[in-house]
């Protein structure tokens, strides 16, 4: 049992915990407050197994980090020797127990977001540093979610930390002129973390749902500040609400993945779409229009039944997109979406003119616009996708592909 409930804890807990320390101790000892935690949930690991699972786990995870973090101050005597010299009277309750109630996690939880995505980093560092510390994203999955190289990330990450550590900011209330510098940053982040859930490039399983809802569950938390619930912010989980509501469509019984045509429109979960309609509603209380505006349009039209000429809506939703935010999975999903409304050979056209070899999912796109057209070369491009993928289960949903030619 614990073997499961750990990891769902790790994920569930880590960032809210590590939270609480940095604003408690500050951001020149976050590498401190995630030794911390991390050695709260090695003690979780060994001592569970033999003792059982406490009946309240969280609260028990809360008293071991507090009461590390207590040792910790008393036996590095940094408090009273060298703490407070440094850094004056700002953080005059350091010495005092961590608070773990809900509201100071909460209050913790956001200061930590925009305490992580400053702009003393450039912006890609920023969003790095998020997934990291906030999300518990490994150094591969960041590489894949920026399609670049491990070692590119490690030292973009190590740069980061260097930085946030000798900026001496400190977490406390963040004035409204530092949130909305830093917010573009944050929502990105939190856009990045459902997509890796959504469309995981780095895991055995092709939709991880628990970094859907932690990304969901960070979104929800800047909506329910007055200070962070931008029109920005609703379209994000507007976006994240009507992606969601279909992931238990997307699951088969079998592990494997249900395309969007295959799925039982039985299974999406209405609850999750009722919310989305209500923040898309909330998202255009003004004249913003970002991206994740669009881009939640785009996933309110897939929730709609067929027959509703919804596909023409989609790609001019997509049109409007690549204008205001080009990107090479835009291009490819207004591709898909040009098939649905003029046939598959105009979207072929139009897709041999993207030149995007290098992708995984432009081969992918041109094996299925090719199916009907030349199977010879609709199997080529699915083959040259499942050479570029790595994750086994979208491996496995290409490989059906090939098969079904067969």
């Amino acid at each position: 049992m614990s073997e499961t409930l750990l990891p769902h804890l790790f994920r569930r807990e880590y960032s809210k915990m590590t939270a609480v320390l940095c604003r408690h101790f500050g951001l020149q000892h976050m590498e401190t407050a995630e030794d911390i935690v991390s050695d709260t949930f090695l003690k979780a690991a060994e001592t569970w197994p033999l003792k059982g699972i406490p009946e309240h786990p969280e609260a028990w995870l809360y008293t071991v980090a507090k009461n590390k973090a207590k040792d910790w101050l008393k036996r590095q005597h940094l408090f009273e020797a060298r703490i407070r010299p440094e850094i004056g009277r700002d953080t005059e309750g350091m010495a005092t127990v961590p608070d773990f109630e809900p509201g100071a996690i909460a209050d913790s939880q956001l200061a930590m977001i925009f305490a992580v995505c400053n702009p003393v980093n450039p912006p890609e560092a920023q969003i790095c540093l998020a997934l990291q510390i906030l999300c518990g994203f490994s150094v591969e999955e960041i590489a894949n979610a920026f399609l670049t190289h491990k070692e590119t990330i490690k030292k973009r990450l190590q740069r980061g930390r260097a930085a946030l550590r000798t900026d001496e900011f400190r977490i406390g209330l963040l004035d409204e002129a530092t949130l909305q510098a830093r917010q573009a940053a944050v929502i990105n982040t939190l856009y990045l973390l459902f997509n890796e859930g959504y469309h995981s490039k780095s895991n055995d399983r092709l939709i991880r749902e628990e970094l859907c809802a932690e990304a969901m569950r960070l979104a929800l938390l800047l909506t329910q500040n007055e200070k962070t619930n931008s029109p920005e912010t609703n379209a994000l989980l507007a976006l994240c609400c009507f992606q969601a509501s279909r992931i238990g469509a997307r699951n088969a019984a079998d592990g494997e993945v249900v395309l969007f045509d295959e799925q039982d429109r039985q299974l999406w979960d209405q609850e999750l779409i009722d919310k989305g309609n209500y923040f898309l509603v909330n998202a255009c209380s003004g004249n913003t229009l970002s991206r994740y505006h669009l881009e939640a349009g785009i996933a309110y039209w897939h929730t709609t039944p067929a027959g509703t000429n919804k596909w023409r809506y989609i790609l001019d939703l997509y049109n409007q997109l690549l204008l205001l935010a080009y990107s090479p999975a835009a291009a490819l999903n207004r591709t898909f979406a040009l098939a649905q409304v003029y046939g598959r050979e105009v979207a072929l056209e139009e897709a041999l003119k993207l030149d995007l070899s290098r992708l995984s999912d432009y081969h992918a796109l041109l094996g299925y616009l090719y199916t009907g057209i030349d199977k010879t070369k609709a199997r080529h491009h699915y083959r040259q996708a499942m050479g570029l993928t790595v994750a086994p289960a979208a491996r496995q949903v290409l490989q059906k592909a090939i098969d079904s030619l067969d």
